[in-house]
């Protein structure tokens, strides 16, 4: 989503027209995003701001992966959560009850609000032998004021404490893209996964079996992409340069598209 469809809550040119181009050739798409904080309809309502107008089903959070995971692995469980509403949320819809006595799963998610007492009580609860879960690896995130701590950097102080390292659910796990592709009914081989970052779009779709488009409206750049020993399928200054192409991405541009 970021980096992609938006940059710093402006919309990128030409996004608008891909994704109208998307929905005319009726071809099912997700919206995804590491940050765990806002639900779908939240997100929903950011982007219609932004001028897109996405429905609630078509955006995937890591939120929504990690409460799918905790579906399969343990239904109808327990959870002690550190995050937002995106997250609560998203374990209140497939049945967990959130707590902090004896739970299942320890689960850290993203929050502006992260309290020492909060850290403590997950802190003391994975000591006991609750499962620790993470939503992404994302170490800081961005802000107006600079960058913040996120869930990553959290995660670290809580591994420090109780030498027990969380399992992340979130890109670059290739769970994520997995589990995204089983929610539009989708094959990896005949998907594409556009991203604006190598270390987690990128790696994250290669490794879950798909094509992978690079577009520099984020955070690498082409120059940033030769110290990865991975490459991308195909690298686009945008997605406005998939418009009229979406049926055949990686084919040459005809002389009107280029």
């Amino acid at each position: 989503m970021d980096g992609v469809l938006v940059r710093e809550e402006h919309l990128v040119p030409g996004a608008d027209e891909f994704l109208a181009e998307l929905r005319a050739e009726q071809i099912p798409f997700l919206v995804l995003t590491n940050n765990s904080i806002r639900t779908p309809r939240d997100l929903q309502a950011r982007l219609r701001q932004n001028g897109l107008d996405i429905p609630e089903q078509s955006i995937w959070t890591s939120a929504l992966a990690t409460a799918s995971f905790l579906n399969e692995q343990r239904p109808g469980g327990t959870a002690y959560v550190v995050g937002e509403s995106g997250l609560t949320t998203a374990l209140h819809e497939i049945g967990y009850v959130l707590t902090d006595v004896d739970p299942d799963y320890v689960v850290l998610g993203e929050t502006r609000t992260y309290s020492f007492e909060a850290i403590t009580t997950a802190i003391r609860l994975v000591e006991r032998g609750a499962r620790f879960i993470a939503t992404n690896p994302d170490a800081t995130g961005p802000s107006r004021d600079g960058v913040l701590p996120a869930t990553g950097s959290v995660a670290a102080l809580i591994t420090r404490a109780t030498g027990r390292d969380p399992y992340y659910i979130g890109k670059p796990n290739p769970l994520m893209m997995r589990s995204a592709l089983r929610r539009i009914d989708a094959h990896s081989r005949s998907s594409v996964m556009i991203g604006d970052r190598m270390d987690t779009d990128v790696i994250s779709g290669m490794e879950a079996g798909m094509r992978t488009i690079l577009v520099t409206t984020g955070i690498s750049t082409r120059h940033s992409i030769e110290h990865y020993p991975y490459r991308p399928t195909m690298v686009l200054d945008s997605v406005a340069d998939l418009v009229g192409r979406v049926r055949t991405p990686f084919a040459e541009p005809t002389a009107n598209q280029s």
